[in-house]
Formats: structure tokens, C-alpha cells, sequence
């Protein structure tokens, strides 16, 4: 009878883990949810993007932005040639994020392949006034898709007047980035967001 209570004893307390289990997995799958929803885009409405190069400010950079239907994905591949010639240096995609809440956001989080090069994400803020401020994070691809997860905090300004971290609720804007040396640009990017 000692035995079999035991027994019992320990069968509830089994359950009782189980079940304890699987609340904490459903609460972080919840959150996982939660974070994947915070904001994505996968460029099915590619107008919200615009290509930009630095010829804006004399640079001689060359270069274009395509959107190609892969297996139902759509594809931003950013094709060109980067130089530093006449102070330039580089070509990017941007899109507006001033009505996206990203109170809450940690990191930047992108699924890109490319031609084996470095590239950048640069997040402007309500405090990047001029055109050449910005805060920006680094990914370096190779031929296979694999994601990135860039902590917001680790962004890095670029230069002196700009406050040193940034604040997710001020973001206004995002871009993929091919810059600050002469290469040749060949990235794909399946799709970008924010994550808490």
C-alpha cells in the first residue's frame, strides 16, 4: 500500500510537471508570436521602398533595386557598383517606418544571401537631421539564405552630435545598405522586420 501510494504520489507529480511544461512552452511560443508580428515586410507592396545612391550628393555610385517572385517569395535583390569617387560610397533601399510602433522593438532581423560582401542595415531617428546621419550595423552574407539578428543596441552613430543609443520609439526609417568602400553589389533580401 506504501508502494503504491508512492506511486501515485509520484505519477501526480509527474503530471503536474507536464503540465507546468507545457504552459511555459505555450507562454514562449506566445511571445515568439508576438515578436514575429511586431513588424515584417517581405516586399509584396515594394512601392513602401525606394532606391537611393549617393549621386543625391556628387557620388558616382551606380546601381538598382529588382523584386523578383522566387517560389512565391518576393525577392529585393540591390545590384550596382559602389564607388568612393567625389565622396560617395553608397547605394541603398529605404523605407518609410514613421507610422510603424517600434516602442518595443530590440533588434533588426533580416533573411539575405549575397555575393560573399558586407552590408549594412542604417536606422534614421527623429534625431538624424541631416542627410548623411544615421546609426548602423553590419551582416556579411554568403550564396545561401540565413537570418541575421541585429540588437538595436549595438547600432552604431555615425558621428559626434547624434545621441549614443537609440531610442526604438524614434525610429523613422530603415535601410539595406551597400557602402563605404569601392565593391560590386549583389544582395538579395527575402524579408526585414523588427523583433522584440
Amino acid at each position: 500500500e506504501f508502494r503504491y501510494l508512492s506511486i501515485n504520489k509520484y505519477m501526480k507529480y509527474n503530471r503536474f510537471l507536464s503540465i507546468l511544461f507545457a504552459v511555459f512552452i505555450s507562454a514562449i511560443i506566445g511571445k515568439m508570436s508576438i515578436a514575429q508580428d511586431m513588424f515584417k515586410d517581405n516586399f509584396s507592396n515594394n512601392e513602401q521602398w525606394r532606391y537611393i545612391a549617393d549621386d543625391v550628393m556628387g557620388g558616382v555610385s551606380t546601381g538598382n533595386v529588382e523584386y523578383n517572385i522566387v517560389e512565391e517569395d518576393v525577392i529585393a535583390v540591390l545590384k550596382g557598383n559602389v564607388s568612393t569617387e567625389n565622396n560617395g560610397g553608397f547605394i541603398q533601399i529605404r523605407r518609410d517606418l514613421k507610422d510603424i510602433n517600434l516602442e518595443n522593438a530590440n533588434s533588426v532581423k533580416l533573411v539575405a544571401k549575397g555575393n560573399s560582401q558586407k552590408y549594412f542595415i542604417f536606422l534614421r531617428t527623429t534625431g538624424t537631421i541631416l542627410p548623411w546621419q544615421y546609426y548602423s550595423s553590419e551582416f556579411t552574407v554568403n550564396e545561401n539564405f540565413n537570418e541575421f539578428v541585429l540588437p538595436i543596441s549595438n547600432f552604431e552613430k555615425s558621428g559626434i552630435l547624434l545621441a549614443k543609443n537609440i531610442n526604438p520609439k524614434k525610429i523613422t526609417s530603415i535601410g539595406i545598405v551597400a557602402f563605404g568602400r569601392d565593391h560590386e553589389a549583389e544582395l538579395f533580401v527575402k524579408e526585414i522586420g523588427f523583433i522584440k
